[in-house]
């Protein structure tokens, strides 16, 4: 597999350049959300090690196609601060002269040593599912160490130390459709630069919600920067090798 893929079409960010710091067949994941277009988590763990060779990261993104891109985005087979080199790549992404993001599933933001190291994205998508334990662990089934409030607080914690665009990524489902007022409450407590309301369009276990559905819960978070995946068109992206895209975006 190459570390690098894409560009993605992202209804978030625009033309994204992946980088998959995971990099595996099997997704190696902290979560194994119900929705996830990944399938199964097959390795469920919270171990931070080196998951690929960073080397080979260097020469795949020096040598990628960066003239029609907008962001370059840590994302792909599993959750990105697993890599414990991830630090390095972001500072290395950073050179190219683009907006770097990082997808993240909050699990690890509990940890100094991890919040340290996302501080030198320009972005980064924390997501936030449920308003409760319940809720959290029938949605993102985490890794056993990991509860709602170690979530909630991590989020809490980057939100003060972070100085670039933080924005909270929300997943709608049939499961939690009813939880707009109290996540939207969740969210003005965070205090968030964008709250990026999103349902699964992509191949998943669980069917979207209707535009109408997500813009009833919209309507739930007054007064917030909200952007909604309904109502943000995906730029045109050719990806280098769809084959390679395709394993982490089916």
């Amino acid at each position: 597999m190459k570390i690098v893929y894409g560009p993605v079409p992202s209804w978030r960010f625009g033309r994204s350049l992946g980088i998959d710091p995971i990099c595996s067949m099997e997704k190696i994941c902290s979560f194994d959300c119900v929705y996830c277009q990944l399938g199964k988590t097959k390795i469920k763990t919270l171990e931070r090690k080196t998951y690929v060779d960073m080397g080979r990261m260097e020469e795949e993104l020096d040598a990628a196609d960066k003239s029609n891109i907008d962001v370059i985005t840590f994302s792909g087979t599993g959750e990105p601060t697993l890599n414990s080199q991830l630090g390095e790549m972001i500072s290395f992404a950073k050179k190219f002269g683009k907006p770097v993001v990082v997808l993240t599933n909050s699990s690890l933001l509990s940890d100094a040593s991890v919040r340290k190291e996302l501080c030198n994205a320009d972005v980064v998508s924390a997501k936030l599912d449920a308003p409760d334990e319940g809720l959290f662990q029938i949605i993102n089934h985490p890794i056993s160490k990991i509860h709602f409030k170690t979530i909630l607080d991590g989020i809490m914690q980057f939100r003060k130390e972070f100085g670039g665009k933080l924005c909270l990524q929300m997943m709608f489902t049939l499961l939690n459709k009813d939880c707009a007022k109290q996540m939207a409450g969740l969210a003005r407590e965070i205090r968030p630069d964008e709250v990026q309301l999103d349902t699964p369009l992509r191949r998943s276990a669980f069917p979207p919600l209707s535009s109408q559905e997500m813009d009833e819960i919209e309507s739930g978070f007054p007064g917030l920067a909200v952007i909604s995946v309904y109502k943000k068109k995906k730029p045109l992206a050719v990806p280098f090798d769809i084959g390679e895209t395709s394993l982490r975006r089916p």
